[in-house]
């Protein structure tokens, strides 16, 4: 966990709370984890012939062991793929970003995808869910990923209610060997909280083993997903070698920002964060008031320019809606210089982000007629 307060807003980073101005940097130094170095995205580069934007860009900004598991690789040690979500809501464009570049990699290295619904975290970790709300999403959660393109041959979707009896052995196996003095003083719990919520860890650790036990062949997981979740994975490599396991590795992404001033995209503030489901008239009017690095009025734009480092529009180009860093480069520069205005920026990536929802949303329906194909149970 990470915390920081300062006279102008307080940084919060655990698996279940993100707020404040993210020091990605500080988090690299607190978690222990790595930068991804020129050299090491090269040796990726090597492997998938092209950087994806999201290593280029730096969204993927850490990692764990991404240069033993590519050491592997090139002896002929495969690796396999472990992501999730945690089903307390729809899921929104900031959840999207991992699973897109999760699907890059598993095309690019012809690798599977074990992706745990956690529903029971929901239910442990939230006063006001039931077990019947979590079943529900998880369900929804499941349309999204299958909407990205992932394909049933190589994708395995593990929910945890309905698939404990698959795994629980390992979560034993786990948890025998995880005291709770290192799980408080990783996690944090408190005397009020539930012996469920202490539990969780070793379930969240359990896909990470789950290929071996399906197919016998012991391979490393290399997990990609916000830094936030990387406590987890840390208990979690501290015992995987006692049980004759690779320890898992890590590759970290970067928070999708919201619309709001600051802090990352949540669903816990629906009027910041755009979710698949919005129609083109809500995605509208979120992005109509959404915080920008403008100026108050026009002309102070025109004369003295914006600030699209603290723009939560621009924001969306770098991540997802402009491949072309000429094109990146030359809006920010016409922002910065007070050629473009924000209602320009505006204009524009409402249509962008309306026309792939559209999208997406058709290719989510379809996904109902093969949802149970991804089931892990189902082969």
């Amino acid at each position: 966990m990470a915390t920081e307060e300062n006279n102008n807003s307080e940084m919060i980073v655990t698996p279940w709370e993100v707020k404040g101005k993210i020091d990605y940097e500080r988090l690299i130094k607190e978690f222990g984890t790595q930068p991804l170095t020129a050299q090491l995205l090269s040796r990726v580069e090597k492997q998938t012939d092209k950087l994806h934007l999201q290593l280029e860009r730096k969204i993927f900004f850490s990692h764990r062991d991404l240069d033993t598991v590519l050491d592997l690789y090139d002896k002929g040690t495969k690796f396999v793929l472990y992501t999730g979500r945690g089903p307390s809501g729809p899921v929104h464009i900031g959840h999207l970003v991992p699973w897109m570049f999760t699907l890059h990699l598993q095309q690019k290295f012809k690798t599977r995808l074990y992706f745990q619904i956690t529903d029971d975290e929901k239910y442990l970790v939230g006063d006001d869910r039931n077990l019947k709300e979590t079943e529900r999403w998880s369900y929804e959660n499941a349309l999204d990923l299958i909407a990205l393109g992932f394909k049933p041959d190589d994708t395995f979707i593990i929910y945890d209610t309905k698939d404990i009896d698959l795994f629980y052995d390992i979560t034993l196996e786990v948890a025998k060997r995880i005291t709770y003095s290192t799980a408080r003083s990783t996690f944090g719990f408190q005397d009020s909280t539930n012996i469920g919520w202490v539990y969780w860890p070793a379930i969240q650790a359990a896909p990470c083993f789950i290929h071996k036990k399906l197919t016998g062949e012991n391979v490393p997981a290399l997990i990609p997903a916000a830094i936030d979740q990387d406590p987890y994975w840390r208990v979690t490599r501290d015992v995987a070698q006692k049980l004759g396991y690779y320890k898992p590795a890590q590759i970290h992404c970067r928070f999708l920002p919201g619309l709001g001033a600051g802090g990352k995209m949540s669903a816990s503030m629906p009027e910041t964060s755009i979710f698949t489901i919005d129609m083109p008239d809500v995605v509208k009017k979120k992005i109509w008031n959404a915080f920008t690095g403008g100026k108050g009025t026009a002309a102070e734009q025109r004369k003295d320019g914006a600030d699209p480092g603290i723009c939560s529009i621009f924001q969306y180009y770098f991540y997802l809606f402009e491949e072309d860093l000429k094109e990146l480069a030359e809006r920010e520069r016409k922002c910065r210089g007070g050629e473009m205005l924000c209602g320009e920026c505006k204009k524009d990536i409402v249509e962008k982000l309306n026309r792939f929802l559209e999208n997406h949303r058709e290719r989510r329906e379809k996904a109902k007629d093969t949802l149970e194909e991804y089931h892990i149970k189902r082969r």
